[in-house]
């Protein structure tokens, strides 16, 4: 069977750094070194099975595997950081974009006039790792709302890929701004009018957020002052599960197109909470269960997600459970009857079974250096629940507050954004918001007609 390819797209500071630490963990688990080789098979820790190095690299004439991405910041720098590191060798020239200035925190700048100058540069450089495939699965976007190449540029891309391969899965792992850690004072313009594109163009959206990840490295792993370099580690821990089926063998086995059919119970609704454990440091690991009726049930604990919401103010649509390592169906069973018998996740009336599991008997690999410590077995969780609906309740409050006095909104206008869109956005929030509260009261009122049922 062959390779059902994927090429992954990092955009701006968070999505170029977050790409950086998944090839370097992707490298790794594929044996392939900094230079592109591959190494000895003995040597490699993994066992790759038939063509699964080529589902995220290319293969050239001369033996070397080249990722199978593209790089874009609309500023030279942190490209430049990866053309001088560790793994600068391995990337094709072409597939790192940057350009002269960057987007100011402006989402309209990076959609309207700096972003409209790259993006058919980057098209054509997205459209030539294409054609290099035989089989396209979809694309992964990486990027965050907060700033303005990747809500503004990051928008622009998305809607022009939705034209150019309407049929192609889009997948993002979206950095959304955290409740109390923020970079830029405008994060909450530039999250909003980049939510609204999300909503229309991409298919599934992992949520993620700075202040939920500090959580997980200072309570979990011990680390006091964590490094975007640490919570890039942990993404691409997660990253690496959900795309572990695609990439090795598996007894159950994930695709990209299997998580938009499982998930997705209406097009509109595809925000996901994700959720990895065990998390643990070197010291604690040793003294740990980690049967997989432990794992899962700390799945479900809020100190393993990475989204900042609470689960037990809503209700979950569908789940999905992707476990690595030795791991065996039975167990998988019977740590599921024991999360539904305590009650720790709640389902929507008209989704009663509600789980989808993956196997994959590769276990996860940390990258030397790191914090987390290597476990023979891993799950991570990604689930469509209401409770993600706080994200963006919390992202519309700080955006009213600042656009009842229309503050800041002259550089979004000067840059060639007009003040309707603003409005327009917040409605198309504000119906997302009141889409997730149907979708949770439906099943309130159900349970309210079962009552009445019985009475009678």
């Amino acid at each position: 069977m062959p390779a059902r390819e994927i090429v992954s797209i990092h955009l701006g500071q968070a999505g170029v750094q977050i790409g950086n630490a998944c090839w370097e963990l992707f490298c790794l688990e594929h044996g392939i070194e900094p230079d592109g080789s591959i190494r000895a098979q003995s040597e490699t820790s993994t066992d790759s099975g038939p063509n699964s190095v080529n589902a995220f690299f290319d293969e050239t004439a001369s033996d070397k595997y080249v990722p199978r991405c593209i790089f874009l910041d609309l500023e030279p720098s942190v490209i430049d950081e990866i053309r001088a590191g560790d793994y600068g060798s391995m990337y094709h020239p072409e597939q790192l974009v940057s350009g002269k200035e960057d987007a100011a925190n402006n989402f309209a700048r990076g959609h309207y006039t700096i972003g409209k100058s790259v993006i058919d540069t980057v098209l054509q450089r997205i459209s030539r790792v294409v054609d290099g495939c035989d089989s396209l699965q979809g694309f992964t976007f990486f990027q965050a709302l907060g700033g303005g190449t990747g809500s503004g540029l990051g928008a622009l891309l998305l809607e022009r890929l939705a034209a150019d391969y309407p049929k192609k899965s889009k997948l993002c792992y979206t950095v959304f701004p955290s409740p109390r850690i923020g970079t830029s004072v405008v994060e909450p313009y530039n999250t909003l009018l980049g939510c609204h594109d999300l909503l229309e163009f991409a298919d599934v959206v992992s949520v993620l957020d700075n202040e939920a990840l500090y959580g997980i490295c200072q309570k979990n792993l011990n680390v006091h002052a964590p490094t975007y370099s640490n919570l890039n580690r942990l993404i691409c821990q997660v990253i690496s599960s959900m795309t572990a089926s695609i990439r090795f063998q598996g007894a159950l086995n994930v695709d990209l197109s299997e998580f938009q059919t499982n998930l997705v119970p209406y097009p509109r609704i595809h925000f996901m909470l994700t959720s990895f454990a065990p998390i643990v440091s070197k010291e604690k690991a040793m003294r740990e269960k980690q049967s997989v009726q432990d794992i899962t049930r700390q799945v479900f604990e809020p100190s393993s997600q990475l989204a900042y919401c609470n689960p037990a103010n809503g209700r979950f649509m569908a789940c999905c459970l992707l476990y690595r390592g030795d791991v065996v169906p039975q167990d998988i069973h019977e740590a599921i009857a024991k999360v539904r018998s305590s009650g720790r996740a709640k389902f929507v009336d008209w989704c009663p079974t509600g789980f989808k599991c993956g196997i994959n008997s590769q276990p996860m690999l940390p990258v030397p250096g790191s914090d987390i410590a290597k476990v023979k077995r891993s799950v991570c969780m990604v689930a469509n629940t209401t409770a993600i609906s706080e994200v963006f309740t919390r992202i519309a409050h700080k955006f009213d507050l600042m656009y009842s006095k229309r503050a800041y909104v002259h550089w979004y206008v000067g840059e060639g954004l007009e003040e309707g869109e603003f409005s327009e956005a917040r409605e198309d929030l504000c119906a997302l918001e009141k889409d997730y509260e149907e979708v949770g009261a439906e099943s309130v009122e159900t349970d309210f007609s079962k009552e009445e049922e019985d009475e009678y």
